[in-house]
């Protein structure tokens, strides 16, 4: 068994070594053993918490991510969950690539006060309305 302490996970992944106490304590991760007070842990958690740092940086939350984990340690891959996963991000994409565009507009807008800019109090009335993403993005003229 190459078991590693959790110092050398931390060191490895990464990862706090509070944040690897955090996740053995909601199943994300076992530890096998100890070493005096050090927590060990098989070399395979390497992989295992690169898994749970990509659904993070996904936007799962902890819980997504441990009911993918199947008893038995190996992922179990709900295609749909990542598949509306996905669409979230597309839609989060639109919206930050509209705010993007008006920051842009905002930035390089010749008027002399952005509230005399026709473009610039449209974002300010679709921002109040809640609309963002293609619809706010065609409006805006082109650079």
């Amino acid at each position: 068994m190459n078991a590693l302490d959790i110092t050398e996970v931390a060191r490895r992944s990464g990862v706090p070594a509070s944040t690897l106490r955090f996740y053995e304590e909601k199943g994300l991760i076992a530890s096998v053993g100890r070493r005096g007070l050090r927590r060990l842990f098989d070399a395979d958690v390497l992989e295992r918490l690169a898994l749970i740092a990509m659904g993070r940086a996904a936007g799962f939350s902890l819980e997504e991510i441990a009911r993918m984990f199947a008893p038995e340690g190996r992922p179990r891959i709900d295609r749909r969950m990542l598949s509306a996963k996905a669409e979230q991000l597309d839609k989060t994409i639109r919206e930050l690539s509209a705010m993007r565009d008006g920051l842009r507009h905002a930035a390089a807008c010749p008027a002399a006060s952005h509230m005399e800019c026709p473009t610039f109090r449209r974002l300010l009335r679709g921002a109040a309305s809640g609309a963002t993403g293609a619809r706010s993005r065609k409006r805006l003229p082109p650079r």
